[in-house]
């Protein structure tokens, strides 16, 4: 009697191709050989607890010294230099196009409510445009669009404005001799550690806070668009619970992954609108 072939199916080829995921296919296969790197699979379970105990000290010594230990644009230069020598062009390019895509996702909530603030204008497209704080103004933006929400009715409008949700091209820079090719999740361990040393504990907290609204974000989408699938990917996080002893680069990692799952069902829904439309 012949025995059943076994199937050893890929998990990346499931995942490349899983169709509950609504990014698009591009975006996914650059997200799966980031994962696959080796600087993922071996230097991440170490670069992750050295960066939380790190963090840890420098929180704990600027309880005693709280100034600023580092000016803001040494923090600019130092992590873009660190972009350009240790981490592949594709983790840069997926690093870079995250600040556009959560532009896209505020403008999108200012263009279709009675918020009185304009809108952002932090879409950088190539790493010298991470200069300038945007790593601040980018947590920021957050905060003034949900205050600016103080008050306003929060109901479907009776025509959706999908403008500016495209992605322009980004120079990741990627003929730009590199040392090594790290990760994202690699790399954002790294990162972390200027990061914490440049913020003050306040700015600190607030930067790391800042990702808690996912979930209210998820939610204003859902009731703009009356669409209950932006509620599929909440986390249930409670932004009244305030706590910064987090694993940051993990929060960092999946907040741009609700990001980009926001952002395409948002162009899809545009999309089936023009058809409409056109229709």
């Amino acid at each position: 009697m012949t025995e059943p072939v076994r199937s050893d199916p890929s998990m990346w080829a499931a995942v490349a191709v899983d169709p509950a995921v609504p990014i698009d296919r591009t975006v996914v296969r650059k997200i799966i050989a980031d994962q696959r790197r080796l600087s993922r699979r071996w230097l991440y379970p170490l670069a992750r607890p050295f960066s939380r105990v790190v963090v840890a000290l420098i929180s704990a010594v600027k309880r005693v010294l709280p100034f600023r230990w580092m000016p803001l644009s040494t923090m600019d230069r130092l992590c873009i230099w660190y972009l350009r020598r240790f981490v592949s062009p594709d983790a840069v390019e997926l690093l870079i196009r995250h600040f556009v895509v959560e532009t896209n996702l505020v403008n999108f909530v200012l263009r279709n409510t009675d918020a009185a603030i304009p809108p952002v204008t932090l879409r950088p497209v190539s790493l010298a445009e991470l200069g300038d704080h945007a790593v601040v103004e980018h947590d920021v933006n957050v905060y003034d669009v949900l205050i600016a929400l103080d008050g306003v009715p929060l109901e479907p409008p009776a025509q959706l404005d999908f403008a500016e949700l495209d992605i322009p091209p980004i120079d990741a820079e990627r003929r730009r001799l590199r040392l090594l090719r790290l990760d994202i999740q690699t790399a954002l361990c790294f990162m972390n550690i200027p990061f914490s040393m440049a913020l003050t504990m306040e700015e600190y907290r607030r930067a790391v806070h800042s990702m808690r609204f996912d979930d209210s974000f998820l939610e204003i989408l859902a009731v703009l668009c009356d669409d209950d699938t932006f509620r599929h990917w909440k986390n249930g996080e409670l932004t009244v619970w305030m706590d910064s002893n987090v694993d940051v680069p993990r929060m960092v990692y999946r907040h741009a992954l609700i990001c980009e799952y926001a952002h395409a069902h948002l162009v899809k829904l545009a999309s089936g609108a023009t058809r409409g439309a056109t229709a």
